[in-house]
């Protein structure tokens, strides 16, 4: 098995990021955010300048070492220079979706204990109620940049830097509290997964304040002295490809759910485009196999979680077989638990540098999720004789039919290129649950019954189906089976026939 270096000591996460590469190469692009009218440049000398200015800010405000900092802030410089900037200055940042409600964010404040919250201006940013700290804005942030530099908050690697919420889609969203060493062990995906250099201009789809983003789109190519290409706040899906193109992107990084947003429509031709990645959610085979038909590249997967980040990938090294995510990262320990029937749990070793601290405030929440030495990932998966690795779903979202353990995501499968189409367990009485399948748009029931017949053993196929409008998803594009069931469960109160 090959290993992974120890973080090096002391260690600052933002250091690790910006320094070397805003030393070695102070007027190259670091960061764009782009749009279909043009886009916002920072170099990599303006935008150290900028973090290390913000942390001065943060600090003259009063604010001591190991401070929480809530981010209220959406798609745009101010995130990245906030993040940085707080954690250079020994702060715990803790970024969260704009699009939260009040009664969320409330909550979510109070689990973290904030010094300072950070809001865009408007009123449709939602605050907890009632303030608990003082609020500046984003653009006091950015006008930190002309302050002096602060000194860079080296310290133990082990110590806490920043903290993320889960995205509550199968529970109640918890906040993970991560080591600045976090950002070391992100130097096994370099390779691993993105086949990320110096040379590339990476863009990434997703919200900055998702961990897919934040690390594979801004973080992991600072590291490197890559560039980062954000599509500002707004920017439709249909517009991606004509950014990917006019911006010369070389790496594409999305949810599955955004690169079929994306396929509906035609896209431009890309030339310098090297591959895709992808992570968030399964990507079914089918949907790569259109992505490579209609671009001509390659599209790898990572399974993760925003308690490790991702461990398992596919990589331009070693793509992964038809089907499957891929294979243990280099220096990775996983294993797969209680396998049966060619399944089992998806765990990793307590020593990965990547894994989390804990979850903020409920200490018996992190000690459950291990079993010895290993966290369980809840993630169901087939390991193959040469170590690939295929995800069948979460152990919460499985579903049992006449004792057979099935995977939602086989079921979704056979529905591929004919419907958007779901399925989770829904109770129909007590006591008795079915699988219930779920799709949008204009597809005919009677088709998706002939198919799940054609395609599917008996006891894999839904027991009904439900028409909505759209599959509801998180703010990061995951898909909500507790979303499903719950809109079940309400058009079944209000007609029992």
């Amino acid at each position: 098995m090959d290993t992974w270096p120890p973080c090096p000591a002391p260690f600052n996460l933002a250091h690790h990021v910006i320094a070397a590469s805003a030393r070695r190469l102070p007027h190259k692009i670091a960061l764009q955010v782009v749009r279909q009218s043009g886009a916002e440049r920072w170099s990599y000398a303006r935008l150290e300048a900028a973090v290390r200015g913000c942390g001065t800010g943060l600090l003259r405000m009063g604010l001591q070492p190991g401070d929480r900092v809530l981010m209220r802030v959406g798609n745009g410089v101010a995130f990245p220079v906030l993040f940085l900037g707080a954690i250079a200055a020994g702060l715990v940042p803790v970024p969260t979706s704009v699009a939260l409600t009040g009664a969320e964010i409330t909550r979510m404040a109070g689990v973290v204990g904030p010094a300072l919250i950070v809001a865009d201006g408007g009123a449709d940013v939602a605050l907890p109620d009632p303030l608990p700290c003082p609020v500046i804005t984003a653009a006091e942030v950015l006008a930190m940049e002309a302050l002096p530099p602060c000194d860079w908050a080296m310290g133990d690697p082990d110590r806490l830097a920043y903290a993320v919420f889960t995205s509550g889609t199968s529970g109640r969203a918890m906040a993970v509290g991560h080591a600045h060493r976090a950002i070391w062990a992100r130097g096994m995906m370099h390779q691993g997964w993105e086949g990320l250099s110096e040379g590339d201009r990476l863009l990434h789809a997703g919200a900055m304040n998702w961990t897919y983003t934040l690390g594979t789109g801004l973080m992991d190519p600072w590291t490197v002295g890559a560039t980062a290409l954000v599509p500002a706040a707004g920017v439709p899906v249909e517009a991606l490809g004509l950014l990917l193109k006019r911006f010369d992107a070389t790496i594409f990084a999305a949810a599955p759910g955004v690169v079929r947003q994306m396929l509906r429509g035609p896209l431009p031709p890309l030339p310098k485009l090297r591959h895709a990645l992808v992570a968030g959610e399964a990507m079914p085979a089918a949907l790569a196999d259109d992505w490579r038909a209609k671009t001509g590249t390659d599209v790898h997967e990572a399974l993760g979680m925003s308690e490790c980040s991702t461990f398992v990938s596919g990589s331009p090294a070693r793509p992964a077989p038809r089907g499957a995510a891929g294979y243990p990262q280099a220096g990775r320990r996983v294993t797969v638990l209680d396998a049966a029937d060619g399944a089992g749990v998806l765990a990793v070793h307590r020593s990965d540098p990547g894994l989390m601290l804990g979850y903020l405030g409920d200490d018996a929440a992190t000690a459950a999720r291990y079993r010895g030495d290993w966290f369980v990932t809840g993630d169901i998966v087939q390991q193959a004789a040469d170590g690939a690795i295929t995800y069948l779903g979460r152990l919460d979202e499985m579903m049992n039919a006449g004792g057979y353990r099935v995977s939602p995501l086989d079921v979704e499968a056979a529905f591929a290129g004919v419907a958007e189409v779901a399925v989770t367990e829904v109770e129909v009485k007590p006591g008795v649950k079915v699988i219930a399948g779920f799709y949008a748009g204009a597809a005919d029931e009677a088709a998706l019954q002939a198919r799940s017949e054609a395609a599917l053993a008996r006891w894999k196929q839904p027991r009904l189906w439900m028409a909505v409008d759209a599959l509801p998803r998180s703010a990061n594009n995951k898909l909500n089976r507790r979303a499903l069931q719950a809109l079940y469960a309400e058009r079944a109160a209000r007609d029992p026939s």
